[in-house]
């Protein structure tokens, strides 16, 4: 109670909670007291209205409540008044009190549940600022992820571009995965997708260090063991312990679109699927360490030929690493799994979007339920 009647001729009637304990009360008579003594404990404040502001603001008829409001920002506030200051009341409501009473019919009862009910009406006001907070948060950071998802290069190309993207963290639409496509002004197509070990925030963060430093590189002309020793640098300098590494697949793809040269850095070769023939995977030998294992190390460019009509699939170990079989199996689906899903559904006439997507819902329905590592895949088509 914040009073600053002289005369104490204004008591606060007894009371008792919900459960019949009585209330404690603590009395202050001005604002410097009443600093001292709101603790954590205390669960509302009574504040009469006609209490002096604080020096220097003696324009304001609210000034008191409103330092009292910045002064105790979670608890509840009544604002005590006489019934001839009805309209000051209300704008004490306004400003911040969560409810008033005139002095004049104060009454044991009527002051215990008016307690009550502010008390509640502040809990459920700060519940309310939370969940705004936390949505308003949300939003943002949808924004900023969706902002940070990669839009390929390919104008003057005539490939075909797909893309299936599903981060591991809950409520997230970014992972640890990434991947990007560009074309460069010899008409070179360059694609790469990438698996930082881990799937947090920041395991995304550092992918989208990678993906951009990727495309930065590959558009000053870098390729190849010269373009992954650049990026292991950067994964180096970026990332927050020794122990983070990540995997990368790189391909570069003539202009004529018949061959590439793939570079592998741990990660699973991409499958092709030429026209009239099962799809299979690229030749996965001689591939280098994941970027961040081994100082120094080198990541040998491989030729490969493609042919005349294509399409190219790369894909992350969050796809091949479910499991399948009966509840409590531990086999997982693993490349030659997915190589059979996928000529399944090419002989169901998939391609596409439609493929990525029916990709990643048949691996999650072997699981048995959803993926837990991230997922990307990209579909580069020609013919």
């Amino acid at each position: 109670m914040i009073e600053g009647d002289p005369a104490g001729t204004f008591t606060v009637p007894s009371l008792l909670d919900a459960a019949g304990t009585r209330v404690r009360i603590r009395t202050a008579r001005n604002l410097t007291e009443a600093e001292r003594l709101l603790t954590d404990d205390v669960h509302c404040i009574l504040l009469d209205l006609a209490l002096p502001g604080p020096a220097g603001e003696d324009g304001d008829e609210l000034a008191t409540l409103r330092h009292v409001l910045r002064l105790a920002p979670r608890h509840a506030v009544l604002a005590l008044t006489a019934e001839a200051d009805a309209e000051r009341a209300a704008e004490a409501v306004r400003v911040g009190a969560q409810d008033y009473l005139f002095r004049d019919e104060l009454d044991g009862r009527q002051l215990s549940r008016a307690i009550r009910y502010a008390v509640e009406r502040k809990r459920a006001d700060t519940a309310q600022h939370k969940l705004a907070e936390s949505r308003l948060r949300a939003q943002e950071n949808a924004r900023l992820e969706r902002g940070l998802l990669p839009t390929p290069l390919l104008e003057g190309s005539n490939l075909r571009f797909a893309s299936r993207y599903r981060p591991g963290r809950s409520r997230a639409l970014l992972g640890g995965d990434f991947y990007d496509t560009v074309r460069t002004s010899d008409g070179t197509v360059h694609a790469m997708i990438g698996d930082v070990c881990g799937h947090g925030p920041d395991e995304a963060a550092l992918g989208v260090e990678l993906r951009i430093a990727w495309r930065a590189l590959t558009f000053a002309g870098l390729c190849g063991d010269e373009l992954l020793s650049t990026l292991q640098q950067v994964l180096e300098h970026e990332r927050e312990s020794e122990e983070i590494f990540a995997t990368l697949c790189t391909v570069d793809i003539a202009p004529d679109g018949r061959r590439a040269g793939l570079c592998l850095a741990g990660h699973p070769s991409p499958l092709i699927a030429r026209h009239g023939r099962a799809a299979q995977l690229l030749p996965y030998e001689d591939g280098g360490p994941a970027l961040g294992l081994v100082p120094r190390a080198r990541w040998p460019r491989r030729q490969v030929e493609l042919g005349g009509s294509w399409s190219l699939m790369m894909y992350t170990d969050g796809l091949i690493e479910g499991r399948v079989g009966p509840p409590g199996s531990k086999q997982r689906l693993g490349q030659d799994g997915m190589v059979a899903m996928i000529n399944r559904q090419l002989a169901a006439g998939l391609g596409g979007e439609d493929l990525l997507e029916a990709a990643v819902t048949e691996a999650r329905d072997l699981n048995g339920g959803e993926l837990t590592d991230d997922v990307a895949l990209l579909l580069l088509d020609r013919g």
